[in-house]
């Protein structure tokens, strides 16, 4: 089974990858992502390529950023259980409720682990949806899709906030330190670019965000 096998629908670890858009331009875009990744250079990395559509750029992200954090957050599922994490916290200020405004309309408190999987429920869902992101060429993206997009790293937003203050001390005995770090510094500085979480939003992890935009 690949890193990415599924459990049952109850017991997710790790959901199947997430492709770029396919009949878009996905895929080029896809490698060259991975081109300046490679480089090592974060900033160039997030930046617009010249010439390509806005809104492919945010599409192939958002669908990179989702894989990364299922996959950071799978590797942590047998320590964030409804026993360690009875709530979706950030640290002692911040409490996260789930609410998606159409199944569950009043924000509910849930586990942590629960949260997540409604959260990942969520953004595969609007993933999947042809009318927000398009799949075949030529489709337009719908008028309020960066709106979408915000809300999708706003979210993903509080899984990386909960690792940190819940589950650090894990990710180092795991090793998974570094790993965790570039993926969040790229998260954040592609967020930055486009203008896509809140000041507010990112208050959690204020100090290290404000570490990682003046070290690049």
């Amino acid at each position: 089974m690949s890193l990415f096998g599924l459990g049952s629908r109850n017991q997710k670890t790790f959901r199947p990858k997430k492709s770029a858009p396919s009949g878009s331009k996905g895929a080029q875009l896809q490698r060259h992502i991975d081109a300046t990744l490679g480089s090592g250079n974060l900033r160039d990395a997030v930046k617009l390529p010249p010439g390509e559509d806005a809104n492919e750029w945010l599409a192939v992200n958002t669908v990179d950023f989702f894989n990364q954090v299922n996959m950071l957050y799978g590797t942590l599922t047998e320590f964030c259980t409804s026993n360690t994490c009875p709530t979706m916290t950030a640290g002692p200020k911040y409490e996260y409720r789930w609410a998606d405004g159409v199944q569950i309309k009043k924000p509910i408190e849930v586990s942590a682990p629960k949260y997540v999987e409604y959260l990942m429920d969520w953004i595969e869902a609007q993933l999947d949806e042809e009318s927000i992101f398009p799949q075949k060429l030529g489709t337009p993206f719908p008028p309020n899709f960066k709106d979408v997009v915000k809300i999708i790293f706003k979210r993903l937003f509080r899984v990386y906030a909960h690792i940190y203050h819940s589950h650090f001390q894990k990710i180092v005995s795991l090793k998974e330190e570094a790993h965790l770090n570039t993926c969040f510094k790229h998260f954040i500085l592609f967020t930055c670019e486009f203008h896509l979480i809140d000041k507010g939003e990112l208050a959690p992890l204020h100090d290290l965000i404000d570490s990682i935009i003046h070290s690049y």
